[in-house]
């Protein structure tokens, strides 16, 4: 069902840019665009890109532009309905038996029952932003499951009754492309590409994000990260290992250490696998910046 185009406040595409830009997350027009008919049209949001472009920042960031508290359900290999629904405490359940001797007791009740966070999400009473990370990592199995509960957003549970949500979330879905997801649950999102932002935004998100660095090592971190981003790597560096090697830098460069030597010292914040370390060893002094303002 579609929901009022006025968003906690937001009128249009432009205005949620805004709201995230405030949140300390820039999202460029495609991006707020999407988010904002996802909102607007009630309908999931799904980002798809590579492993550090911010997919999941962006998630975080609407929720707090939202005022909604943000439940993560992370996907992973094997993950099963009871892992993302609930599950019944039994230990507690079978305490409680040998406590109540002869006398009854509801093993049944909320107070053995272990909400995961796809009930989380619907039990809150506020409103939440339900952010369904790495779906590309779970089964198709599971995917069809997560189809039919973004359908209703209801559970049933057997010992319990169903549960509705009393207040529809906002669903986002992030997506590395390991694997093709089913085209049901593509038709259900809008559908947005996240790519690695171009050098100037980069450079203006390593200033949002760490106040200590200077604009030349912005420049200078962010040029060299796409360079090595053009590397065959196992694990390409993503928009945090920017911020956090562009931090590093000027940490050790004011600390003593000379702008070269910086750089080099505190590779192994943006490159964190060992045979990309080795595989780039012969070839860091023609990438890392030699001056940095």
């Amino acid at each position: 069902m579609a929901v009022s185009p006025n968003i906690a406040g937001i009128m249009d595409p432009e205005g949620l840019k805004r709201a995230l830009t405030d949140a300390q997350y820039l999202a460029d027009d495609a991006l707020a665009t999407a988010a904002y008919l996802g909102l607007a049209l009630g309908k999931p949001l799904l980002l798809e890109g590579a492993p550090g472009v911010g997919k999941t920042e962006a998630a975080k960031a609407l929720g707090g532009v939202l005022g909604r508290s943000v439940i993560r359900l992370q996907c992973f290999e094997g993950i099963d309905a009871a892992a993302a629904l609930y599950e019944w405490n039994y230990p507690q359940q079978m305490l409680a038996i040998r406590q109540a001797d002869e006398g009854h007791v509801n093993l049944y009740s909320d107070e053995y029952l272990l909400e995961r966070p796809l009930l989380q999400a619907l039990r809150n009473p506020t409103g939440t932003l339900l952010l369904i990370d790495e779906i590309d990592r779970s089964d198709h199995e599971f995917e069809a499951f997560l189809l039919e509960f973004l359908s209703d957003f209801t559970i049933s549970i057997p010992e319990a009754g169903t549960v509705r949500a009393t207040q529809a979330p906002v669903v986002v879905l992030t997506s590395n492309r390991t694997r093709d997801l089913h085209e049901a649950l593509r038709r259900r999102c809008v559908y947005h590409w996240i790519d690695y932002p171009d050098a100037a935004l980069e450079a203006q998100i390593v200033m949002t994000r760490a106040s200590t660095v200077a604009r030349g090592t912005a420049d200078a971190v962010v040029a060299s990260v796409g360079l090595l981003r053009a590397e065959p790597l196992a694990k390409p560096p993503g928009v945090a290992e920017t911020v956090e090697w562009a931090e590093a830098a000027t940490l050790l460069n004011s600390q003593g250490a000379r702008w070269p030597e910086a750089f080099m010292r505190s590779i192994g914040v943006a490159l964190k696998d060992h045979d990309d370390l080795i595989y780039m060893s012969d070839r860091l002094s023609a990438i890392l910046p030699g001056e940095a303002a």
